[in-house]
């Protein structure tokens, strides 16, 4: 008789994973669909668009990964970085710390050459670059190998000291030799869509956290890659860690619940399929953002635009925090208040910025945002 609340690979048949297939199909099928419009809305975009694009949904995907475990990283760090590493010119590129650095790394490896072996010195490498200083936050802690459970088993805790609640716990140590050296077959071997593979893969790490910290990132880089092998190309025009950092709670409550159960996975892939999904269709707001952008600077090529104003409104196209007032737009260009009132004017009577509010409560917006 099995015991109450085994843990999914303390079943016999671990790693064997089931699942209903009439029910995964079905969502299979859609995802399959909405991938091919997408792919096919993106072809015609052409080579310099579809370039920003990239560039867009590589930042936000390194950014939300960070986010859904707890890591704020530098917007613009992240962007300068891809950028450099993927030889695209943008305004105000700046230096990016090493953390930073990291990340764009181990995601830039990961869907730029998605068609690579994955091995596990190839992981151990991507956990490395995650912490480039030995150190998660105040503590040091193994990189470039294996967790050893030294300080006892990895678990997932929540709660105060004395009071934690365990909601996994992975693994020995001892194990994860030979568990890895099967997952990293199964990654390789050609006998799954790679769309099914990349939520497996995703699930399957999680559940082995083969590493003391950054699992969780890497899992989601595994996905990037086997999607990118689905879509047999190098370009991105969606970011499934933004949706997930939108399902944040879900997302721990069904890997949580997938871990404690059979390795009959129907409800992680049609959570994972699901999400998924809606990662794909809301990639609409995404073209229309860079067509817009595009169709900006094209209609106002001949226009002449101070420095400053260049770099505000590149800032206002891509991605800007908060509302934009005089002050904010003298602290950015580091200029006097009255020169960057003088710029927001001349801006206004062009017809490109609006004024909303009165008093202090005063700010701007692109009047093209609202037409």
């Amino acid at each position: 008789m099995r015991r109450i609340n085994m843990l999914i690979y303390e079943y016999e048949d671990w790693p064997h994973f089931t699942w209903q297939s009439d029910i995964v199909l079905t969502r299979l099928s859609e995802v399959k669909l909405q991938q091919g419009f997408l792919l096919g809305k993106m072809s015609a975009l052409g080579f310099q668009l579809q370039k920003q694009a990239l560039l867009q949904v590589l930042t936000e995907d390194v950014t939300k990964s960070g986010e859904i475990e707890g890591q704020n990283l530098d917007l613009q760090q992240v962007r300068s970085s891809i950028a450099r590493r993927l030889g695209i010119d943008i305004e105000n590129s700046i230096y990016a710390d090493h953390d930073v650095e990291g990340i764009v790394e181990m995601m830039l490896d990961a869907t730029q050459h998605y068609d690579a072996e994955v091995t596990e010195d190839r992981l151990k490498s991507w956990q490395a670059a995650l912490f480039p200083g030995g150190f998660s936050g105040f503590y040091r802690i193994i990189t470039g190998q294996y967790r050893n459970d030294q300080k006892g088993p990895m678990q997932v805790v929540s709660g105060p000291v004395g009071r934690e609640k365990v909601h996994y716990q992975a693994p020995a140590a001892e194990k994860l030799p030979t568990e890895m050296q099967a997952f990293v077959t199964f990654i390789n071997t050609d006998n799954l869509d790679n769309i099914l593979k990349a939520g497996i893969a995703h699930l399957w790490f999680v559940i082995l956290h083969p590493f003391e910290d950054g699992n969780g990132r890497i899992a989601r880089a595994l996905s990037d890659l086997l999607l990118a092998r689905s879509e047999n190309s190098s370009l991105r025009f969606y970011s499934m860690s933004s949706q997930i950092k939108k399902s944040r709670n879900s997302y721990y409550e069904i890997l949580e619940q997938t871990g404690k159960s059979s390795p009959d996975i129907t409800n992680w892939l049609i959570w994972f399929l699901e999400n998924l999904l809606q990662s794909i269709q809301s990639s609409d707001q995404l073209i229309q953002k860079i067509l817009f952008k595009s169709k900006f600077w094209e209609q106002y090529k001949n226009v002449g635009f101070s420095e400053r104003q260049t770099k505000i409104l590149n800032k206002l196209l891509d991605e800007f925090q908060g509302n934009l007032t005089t002050k904010k737009w003298a602290a950015i260009c580091k200029c006097s208040h009255d020169t960057a009132n003088r710029d927001i004017q001349d801006l206004v009577a062009k017809g490109i910025l609006e004024k909303d509010g009165d008093g202090r409560s005063t700010h701007y917006t692109m009047a093209h945002e609202k037409s």
